[in-house]
């Protein structure tokens, strides 16, 4: 039974990101009957090294999803008492949770209505002295601004971060997301643009001495500074021994905080292999659900489209567009795709309104783009490699009729054809 027929609706938003088949079976079969290490053996290792050369990015380091992909991240900027932190408001709240942590105050800064991601001008006006990284998304698969982003953040000594969750396969600039600042995390969750086995993320970096601090962190090794020393005794080691002789070999200078383990299985590493040969399938289905959907949604004048900009490609982990018309028709025009059978789920709300952000003080009035962009015109579309050509058939004209009738609900009554 395939995903969508579990669904109440004939065109489900999609519980699945992409789609599994036999050649994953097939992989995680191979790994089982291998009798190699089910954990940190050469699949993992296959899988990073194809991701590396997918991205362009100089290291790339599985872990267990990609919410732990940014606690990592984020573990990377040592934070101190009184830094800053600059982030988007419009994504996750996994992007931002780990803050929560750490005694650092945040700034959210507002997005560009255009394409829910940061605006670098407000951006701007939010830096000071304190700011040690900012916290951007790639919304929907749509890209950032990254050349102005980066440009404000290299001037000033500032870490970006892209949570590039969304947008395995985008591209900007001829790059890919992930690669474009200093820290990309990934994610591999069963909705996202490939999947290991439901759940699985990866974390792209630049330098060296932070892919070694993820090494450590992912492995269940002290996150700390070493030296070298010259052991006064050491008993005889096996050459199997290996973390023996680190107690005996080294002292410790300073600690940061304990690791954990994030270790992907080889079995989600296969299969994430296998998916990543399929990506440029999956990302053409979407793209051409997307250039329906847009066809269709931008006949209609009370309409505006999410674009990427002209030297980017979307992803389209999200179809996204907005009903200019006023908060009302928009709610009419969400029921009356609920009543033709087609899902839809409103992602995200503003992160500085949720209450854990607003018992750190944050609340309306903050991000006036974000507020009113996701109160009043927000909306996202059903998308998925899974929907059938009959399914989106049906997408798109129930999309066509909803908002004709949005339209006609907007539109006056002209008295003489009242009359007749």
């Amino acid at each position: 039974m395939g995903q969508n027929d579990a669904s109440p609706y004939r065109v489900p938003f999609g519980r699945r990101g992409s789609l599994v088949g036999l050649a994953d079976l097939e992989a995680v079969g191979a790994v089982v009957d291998s009798g190699e290490p089910l954990s940190a053996g050469a699949w993992r290792e296959r899988f990073e090294r194809r991701f590396r050369e997918l991205t362009g990015a100089r290291h790339a380091l599985s872990v267990t999803s990609g919410t732990v992909a940014l606690e990592l991240a984020i573990r990377l900027l040592d934070l101190a008492p009184g830094d800053e932190v600059i982030a988007t408001p419009q994504t996750f709240q996994a992007t931002v949770q780990p803050l929560l942590d750490h005694d650092v105050t945040v700034r959210f800064c507002d997005v560009d209505p255009r394409t829910l991601n940061m605006d670098p001008e407000v951006l701007s006006s939010l830096i000071t002295e304190r700011t040690r990284a900012i916290l951007l998304v790639h919304y929907g698969g749509c890209p950032a601004e990254m050349a102005e982003i980066v440009a404000q953040a290299r001037r000033r000594g500032i870490v970006v971060v892209e949570d590039a969750a969304h947008a395995l396969g985008a591209s900007y600039r001829g790059r890919s997301p992930g690669a474009l600042a200093d820290i990309g995390c990934f994610s591999f969750h069963s909705t996202k643009n490939i999947t290991t086995l439901g759940e699985g993320g990866m974390i792209t970096l630049a330098r060296d001495d932070w892919a070694e601090r993820i090494e450590r962190l992912r492995g269940n090794e002290v996150d700390g500074v070493f030296a070298p020393v010259v052991p006064e005794q050491e008993p005889g080691l096996l050459p199997w021994m290996r973390f023996s002789a680190d107690v005996y070999r080294r002292a410790v200078v300073g600690i940061r905080g304990a690791g954990t383990n994030a270790t992907m299985s080889e079995a989600a590493a296969a299969v994430g292999l296998v998916q990543l040969d399929r990506l440029p399938e999956f990302t053409e289905r979407r793209r051409r659900i997307a250039a329906r959907l847009d066809a269709a949604v931008s006949a209609f004048p009370l309409t505006r489209l999410q674009r990427a900009p002209e030297h980017s490609t979307h992803a389209y982990h999200l179809y996204t567009f907005f009903l200019t018309a006023g908060r009302e028709v928009r709610e009419r025009f969400v029921h009356d795709l609920n009543r033709r059978g087609v899902e839809v789920q409103l992602r995200y709300f503003p992160l500085h309104l949720t209450p854990e952000w607003r018992q750190r003080g944050h609340g309306p009035g903050e991000c006036p783009r974000a507020e009113r962009v996701w109160f009043d015109e927000h909306l996202n579309l059903p998308c998925h490699p899974d929907l059938s050509d009959d399914q989106v058939d049906h997408l798109v004209e129930s999309v066509r009729e909803a908002l004709a009738e949005a339209h006609r609900a907007t539109v006056p009554t002209s008295p003489r054809l009242a009359v007749r």
